[in-house]
């Protein structure tokens, strides 16, 4: 290893890098809390479909509901190359019914008794190996494409996702208060996500402090509006789930509180950071600009951002309630109607509430990029001539 690697590995930007990724192994170890529903004697593996049964199968119009009969050979694991007897139950909801055909992969659990089989499940399509293609691709993808840059923003979203997974899941679980706990861990990602990809200096600091002005403001509005609006946290797709899983402690209200300013929090770090690097690239081309001069062309780098982003964040929302949307249409239902369901109402108070937090982004990280950049340095002064942002130039008035 050359010299000039070891000294931008021990750089505090690839010291950053090495502790994310130690912390990252560290979740990724990390004993989950909660037992698993299957028993020890199970067998998890893929399996081809050989033959169907769907004798027992009844229909319904467009839903089906009974028994599918399945012969299954086993692709992988101690029991490889033995068919299986193995059954696919229906339940009548399009939503998470399956049905299987010769040919296809599936995700099969065999239970056992004693070392002898009890029963076979098709539990699923098998989809793990065109997810992890798919994965991999895309990482491939984003290395070629922003290189070293590319690695560090890779290692962003795996710490992001194991951050969820091992600390904010099994802490609302727990019972923790939702609110508080997801602040602190959409604070930890933020902060994560913003020195891996533009590094340990002023940039990422101006944009992780404008982040959460505008996250706290989003968190702040979603508790002061939700009352007015009525809505319980079940409202949120499998919720009431959780309830019947033996978590009746759970505040679904809060949950579903902390979900609207995660929900936005993505869209916030993109305007700050975008914000934050724009005002830093002036500052070392117009090292002599004031304060009032950098904060005003960071506004006006803003205005455009926010502009496309609250159309974002409203298709982001909307196109997970289309079919319902659709459904309303249908059957001709009045938009007074529509816009006082609860579905639709919950939809509102994320898009409105998240809005908020990406309006205010901006001049929040303008503000604080005005008073960190220019550290030192006052408004303008009577004498000092006003510079306007025209394109990327400035020019006087």
């Amino acid at each position: 290893m050359s010299f000039s690697v070891v000294r931008r590995i021990l750089n505090r930007d690839g010291v950053f890098v090495l502790f994310i990724l130690l912390l990252s192994i560290f979740l990724l170890i990390l004993p989950s809390r909660f037992k698993s529903p299957f028993g020890q004697d199970v067998e998890r593996t893929r399996g081809r479909v050989l033959e169907v049964d769907n004798s027992d199968i009844q229909t319904f119009g467009v839903v089906s509901a009974g028994s599918q009969g399945l012969r299954i050979k086993v692709l992988e694991g101690p029991y490889k190359d033995q068919e299986v007897e193995a059954t696919n139950n229906l339940i009548g909801k399009m939503e998470t019914d399956k049905m299987f055909r010769v040919g296809d992969e599936v995700f099969l659990v065999m239970d056992f008794d004693q070392g002898r089989l009890f029963a076979a499940t098709a539990y699923d399509h098998y989809r793990l190996s065109t997810e992890l293609f798919l994965v991999v691709l895309f990482a491939a993808f984003l290395i070629v494409f922003a290189g070293w840059s590319g690695v560090r923003a890779l290692l962003s979203f795996v710490f992001a996702l194991l951050l969820m997974w091992k600390v904010l899941f099994p802490s609302l679980l727990l019972g923790h208060d939702p609110i508080w706990v997801a602040l602190g861990v959409v604070v930890v990602m933020t902060a994560a996500t913003l020195y891996l990809v533009a590094g340990v200096n002023k940039t990422a600091l101006v944009a992780l402090l404008g982040s959460f002005l505008g996250i706290l403001l989003t968190s702040g509005l979603a508790v002061v509006l939700q009352p007015s609006f009525h809505l319980h946290g079940a409202i949120q797709p499998f919720s009431e789930t959780l309830l019947y899983s033996g978590f009746e402690h759970l505040n679904l209200t809060r949950i579903f509180l902390a979900a609207i300013f995660i929900g936005a929090s993505g869209a916030v770090l993109d305007v700050a950071i975008d914000v934050s690097t724009a005002m830093n690239e002036v500052v070392e081309k117009r090292p002599d600009l004031s304060r009032k001069a950098l904060i005003r062309s960071g506004f006006a780098v803003g205005r455009n951002m926010t502009s496309t982003m609250v159309t974002t964040l409203l298709m982001a929302y909307v196109s997970g309630y289309m079919a319902l949307l659709m459904v309303f249409m249908a059957q001709g239902v009045p938009p007074m109607y529509l816009l006082n369901t609860n579905y639709v109402a919950a939809e509102i108070l994320k898009t409105v509430v998240g809005s908020f937090g990406l309006v205010t982004v901006a001049p929040f990280t303008a503000i604080v990029g005005g008073i960190l950049y220019v550290r030192g340095r006052s408004s303008l002064t009577e004498h000092e001539p006003e510079h306007k942002l025209v394109g990327s130039h400035f020019v006087q008035d």
